[in-house]
C-alpha cells in the first residue's frame, strides 16, 4: 500500500485517477481548491477511510508525508484556463515547483500531467516526443501551453539537479464521465447540444483533425507510467492515434444520441491546433500501453454520463 498525493483530484481526469489507486488498496490524498474539480465527481469516494480530501491550492505549499505525487491540477479547457490567464501560468508553475519540493523533501515520486498542446499548431504529424512544437508563447492560449512547457521544464531539472525521481506524460485529448458539461471541450459540447437537439457549434470549416481517447485507458496508461520499473521518466504521450476529423466526430455524435441537430459554424479561435494525433510507438515499447476502448463504445458510456447530468439539470 502507497500514500499517494493527487493534485487536481477532484477533476475530470483526477477523479478517476483517485478511484483507480484506492481500488488498488493505496491511500489517497486528493487536493483541489474546486475552480474546475467538482465534489460530485469524487463524492462516492468520501466514506472510503484511505481517501482524504483536502481543498487547497497547489501555487500555496503543501506539506504532507507521500510516496508518489500525481500533480494533475491546472484547467485544461480554453475556457477555463483563459478566464484567468495569469492564473494558471501560476497553477502550472509554481504548483509543479511546490509539489517537486514536496517530493525532494519525501523522497517520493512525482509524474506531471503536461499535454499535447506543448507540441502548439504542429508542423510534425503525428507528433512525436522528441518534437519542440510549434507554439505562440504570446498568444491566449500561452498561459496553459507554455505553462505546462514551464512545468516540464522544472521536471527535468530537479530530475537532473536534486535527482528527484520524476515522471512527465503528454496528454492528448482525452473524454468520458466527470467530463464538466460547460468545460467548452469539443467532447462535452457536441454532446450536450446533440442531447438538448440544439444546434452543434463547429468552430472553423470541420476538417481539422483530434485523436480521442476514453478516460479509463488514459489512467491506465498514466498508472503505468507512475509504476514503470526501468526508471522511465518520458516524456510519453499518452492518447488514442485513431485521429478523425472535428466534422466526422459531430456527425457521429449526432447519429448515436439519435439528434435532430443540425451543424451550424464559427470562426475557429486564435491558435487553435489544425491537426493532433500522438504517436505512441514510445508508451508502447517502454510501458506495454495503448488504447483499448474504440471511439463508438467511448462515446456510449459519455453520452449515458451527460444525458443523466441533462436529467437531473446539470
Amino acid at each position: 500500500m502507497k500514500r499517494i498525493l493527487i493534485t487536481g483530484g477532484a477533476g475530470f481526469i483526477g477523479s478517476h485517477l483517485c478511484e483507480r489507486l484506492l481500488n488498488e488498496g493505496n491511500e489517497v490524498i486528493c487536493l483541489d481548491n474546486f475552480f474546475t474539480g467538482s465534489k460530485e465527481n469524487i463524492r462516492h469516494l468520501l466514506d472510503n477511510n484511505r481517501f482524504e480530501l483536502v481543498r487547497h491550492d497547489v501555487t500555496k505549499e503543501y506539506y504532507a508525508e507521500v510516496d508518489q505525487i500525481y500533480n494533475m491540477a491546472c484547467p485544461a479547457s480554453p475556457p477555463h484556463y483563459q478566464y484567468n490567464p495569469i492564473k494558471t501560468i501560476k497553477t502550472s508553475v509554481l504548483g509543479v515547483t511546490n509539489m517537486l519540493g514536496l517530493a525532494k523533501r519525501c523522497r517520493a515520486t512525482i509524474l506531471q500531467a503536461s499535454t499535447s498542446e506543448v507540441y502548439g499548431n504542429p508542423l510534425v504529424h503525428p507528433q512525436t516526443e522528441d518534437y519542440w512544437g510549434n507554439v505562440n508563447p504570446i498568444g491566449i492560449r500561452s498561459c496553459y501551453d507554455e505553462g505546462k512547457r514551464c512545468a516540464e521544464t522544472l521536471m527535468m531539472d530537479y530530475h537532473r539537479q536534486n535527482n528527484v525521481d520524476t515522471r512527465i506524460i503528454r496528454i492528448f485529448n482525452t473524454y468520458g464521465p466527470n467530463m464538466d458539461p460547460n468545460d467548452g471541450r469539443v467532447v462535452s459540447n457536441f454532446i450536450v447540444q446533440a442531447l438538448q437537439n440544439k444546434d452543434i457549434t463547429m468552430y472553423g470549416d470541420g476538417t481539422q483533425t483530434r485523436s480521442f481517447c476514453y478516460v479509463s485507458d488514459l489512467v491506465d496508461g498514466i498508472v503505468k507510467m507512475m509504476n514503470n520499473e526501468q526508471k522511465f521518466i518520458g516524456p510519453v504521450n499518452l492518447g488514442n492515434p485513431s485521429e478523425r476529423t472535428v466534422y466526422d466526430l459531430a456527425e457521429l455524435i449526432i447519429k448515436l444520441t439519435n439528434s435532430n441537430s443540425k451543424i451550424k459554424f464559427a470562426p475557429l479561435p486564435q491558435d487553435d491546433p489544425l491537426q493532433r494525433k500522438p504517436d505512441i510507438s514510445l508508451a508502447k515499447k517502454e510501458l506495454c500501453w495503448e488504447p483499448k476502448v474504440d471511439i463508438e463504445e467511448g462515446l456510449l458510456k459519455t453520452i449515458e454520463y451527460f444525458a443523466k447530468k441533462i436529467e437531473k439539470g446539470i
